[in-house]
């Protein structure tokens, strides 16, 4: 299960000679204190986030040593020449007189990066230091999400985050901390503070390996997802025909670019609207439609145009 979330960055300070012993344990060859840039970045932390999931602190507290050495790119791209720092520690952080969601004390994991200082990266040391280059995204993976009502993995159970149930709210605890893959500077997070941008991706089919009492439900729902493909992909088609029929103007390429965009309901809703429209200007029917309504004076009135 691959996690992602923002963070932010603070600014930097003088290196002491136990940051610099760290950093030189990471080079290849010995820094000196005027060669490195040192910032700190606030990873994420055990708040429910908007998509009610949390790192909890036992997660946090293995995710701290996951992340030493890892690097920092821009806008997940893994490409080496994207790389331009590093953490040499971290550590997690309790705020006081702060309360999670969950009830407990708000906690987060905060990491120091350091950067060797060069005519390349200059321009990126005045943007974090002016607050232009503030926010970052980071990778991680863990091995599953526990719901906070049973204690069960979610999807197994019936529990759906953000409902609650008997007073109990329910949310997703990310447990199992696996692995760090990196940490991004981003222009725009998608949400603010830390611990609310994650990407998961977690199958049906890896769901139902490690619980093979759930083949049988997948495979239904693999039969039943073929057969609603089949039918929108059918629904799509009658609009399609009707939109031509009512709208005859118009490139059937821009059509059909517009009528792919839609869902199974505006679908619904599109194809009852043409339908009258196309009666309103086809009394008699068409060929096409194959209408059983006649005009008056006609014998086969389902045939006519």
């Amino acid at each position: 299960m691959e996690i992602r979330k923002d963070a932010n960055v603070s600014g930097g300070g003088a290196v002491s000679g136990e940051d610099l012993e760290r950093i030189n344990a990471l080079a290849k060859s010995a820094l000196k204190a005027e060669e490195v840039y040192t910032f700190a970045v606030r990873l994420c932390d055990n708040e429910i986030d908007r998509e009610w999931e949390r790192f909890p602190g036992e997660t946090l507290e293995a995710l701290a040593g996951l992340f030493v050495g890892k690097s920092g790119i821009f806008d997940h791209n893994w490409s080496a020449k994207g790389q331009v720092a590093r953490i040499y520690k971290t550590e997690v952080v309790s705020e006081d007189g702060k309360l999670t969601k969950a009830g407990d004390g708000l906690r987060y994991l905060k990491g120091w990066a350091y950067m060797v200082r060069t005519e390349d990266n200059a321009g990126l040391i005045a943007e974090i230091e002016g607050g232009i280059k503030k926010e970052v995204s980071v990778g991680c993976a863990v091995e599953k999400a526990v719901c906070s009502v049973c204690g069960e993995e979610l999807g197994s159970c019936r529990h759906v985050k953000g409902r609650t149930y008997n007073g109990k709210l329910c949310w997703g605890e990310l447990l199992g901390a696996k692995d760090a893959y990196e940490w991004s500077f981003v222009a725009v997070p998608a949400q603010k503070d830390a611990g609310v941008l994650k990407g998961m991706k977690v199958t049906l089919k890896e769901l139902s390996e490690r619980h093979p009492e759930l083949a049988g439900e997948l495979s239904e729902l693999e039969r039943e997802a073929q057969v609603g493909r089949r039918y929108v992909a059918g629904l799509r088609g009658e609009v399609l025909r009707l939109a031509a029929m009512s709208w005859g103007g118009v490139e059937p390429a821009l059509l059909r670019g517009m009528i792919e965009k839609l869902d199974h309901e505006e679908l619904t809703a599109l194809r009852g609207a043409l339908g009258r429209r196309v009666k309103e200007e086809w009394p008699g029917g068409s060929q096409l439609m194959g209408s059983e309504t006649r005009r008056e004076g006609a014998e086969d009135g389902a045939f006519l145009v």
